[in-house]
């Protein structure tokens, strides 16, 4: 039980401040914003209570904090905030889709690991540098977040984002407490009417579909399988799909299995008796709804904070993802160059016939990578390069 408190608790404070700051850039009041991060809450608590109870497995659902930083990178699309729902919803049905339609899970399986990872670490990228401009700008303010976050990132890096998350919070309060009213501390709900248009669903929806596919359902299930859990596939999509399609119109971008929490409800700090571990996941869902009742001031001293001090929070909490994502873009030589591309222009935050720079990167990515693979030898050298000089080498 503790355990599934601390999942939730630490998968909370560690990412609700990129979810309201991807809220926001595509349109959504602090009011909005609030409603956004009460539905994501309530929606995955739900869920999780459902399949943990239902199959007895401690499935571990989150919102999508890789999704939440593409939104911050799009920006405002055409048709503002009831364009993004509808793009929000149109994820939901995908996801759901996903489930019951076995070869949409194999179109995304087809789409190269490089190409996913680089397209995410290209939006993590600006996100990621906040830190250091904010630093630079008001050292007084920022300063105590990042040594709050370099003092405890190598003893205990659980808890180094909550840590510096909690510190920001406090400059929030000291500099900026007395202009949040006392209306804004409470949680709200606020309905949106959808609006469709092709620039949302091609600059959001589908960028966010395959980031909450390849950065979190695939790797939750991985997760879950490396502990001795099999996931039931077809209902551990439904879910989050109908999560995601009953937030939508409340603010909630999109909920899906959880990648790095999962391990704290699954694995050994939930129990030594894996039969027994489920409870961990009800313990974490309750969890959720107790933190839901808290959104509404969280979000009202979010937005009452001077630039660049929770953005570096978000961003100090982003750089473990960012690292893990060039990774995985970078470590095949042959699909460096590809990879690249895609991540330059992910990270552009370039807006072309009103879609996103995510959807241009997948694209420029899937058409430079054979371009790009056909000009490599078996020994990983392009035509041209000298003896002994590899693809790395040459670039």
């Amino acid at each position: 039980m503790l355990a599934g408190v601390v999942a939730a608790v630490v998968g909370f404070s560690s990412s609700f401040v990129v979810v309201l700051a991807g809220l926001a850039a595509v349109g959504a009041t602090p009011a909005q914003a609030a409603s956004g991060l009460v539905a994501l809450c309530v929606a995955q608590a739900l869920g999780m209570l459902w399949l943990a109870l239902r199959h007895r497995t401690p499935v571990s659902l989150a919102w999508s904090t890789p999704g939440a930083a593409l939104l911050v990178t799009t920006g405002a699309v055409q048709g503002g905030w009831p364009a993004a729902v509808g793009a929000f919803l149109v994820t939901g049905v995908l996801v759901l889709l996903t489930g019951l339609v076995p070869r949409l899970g194999d179109l995304v399986a087809a789409i190269p690991v490089s190409l996913a990872r680089a397209m995410l670490a290209g939006v993590l990228l600006p996100l990621c540098v906040e830190p250091v401009l904010a630093v630079a700008d008001a050292p007084l303010l920022v300063g105590p977040v990042v040594l709050t976050w370099l003092v405890l990132v190598r003893p205990a890096p659980r808890w180094a984002v909550p840590a510096s998350l909690a510190v920001a919070l406090v400059v929030v309060v000291v500099e900026a407490g007395e202009r949040v009213a006392t209306d804004d501390l409470l949680p709200s709900l606020a309905l949106t009417a959808p609006s469709w248009s092709a620039s949302a669903a091609l600059g959001i929806a589908l960028p966010l579909y395959v980031v909450t596919m390849a950065s979190q359902n695939v790797p939750g299930v991985a997760v879950m399988a490396t502990y001795g859990y099999r996931v039931p596939w077809r209902e551990s999509m439904g879910v989050p799909g109908v999560g995601t399609l009953l937030a939508a119109p409340l603010g909630g971008h999109a909920v899906n299995l959880a990648a790095i929490t999962a391990a704290l409800t699954a694995g050994p700090s939930a129990g030594p008796d894996r039969d027994r571990r489920w409870h961990a996941s009800v313990a974490a869902a309750l969890t959720y709804l107790l933190l839901a009742v808290g959104a509404g001031a969280l979000t009202a001293l979010v937005a009452a904070a001077p630039d660049g001090v929770v953005q570096s929070a978000a961003g100090l909490a982003l750089l473990g993802t960012l690292a893990a994502a060039l990774g995985d873009a970078l470590s095949d030589e042959h699909e460096r160059l590809p990879a690249a591309g895609c991540l330059v222009v992910a990270a552009s935050g370039v807006s072309v016939l009103g879609v996103g720079a995510a959807f241009w990167a997948l694209l420029v990515g899937l058409v430079l990578r054979p371009l790009l693979r056909a000009g490599t030898t078996p020994g990983g050298r392009f035509p041209g390069a000298r003896a002994g000089e590899s693809t790395s080498d040459r670039t």
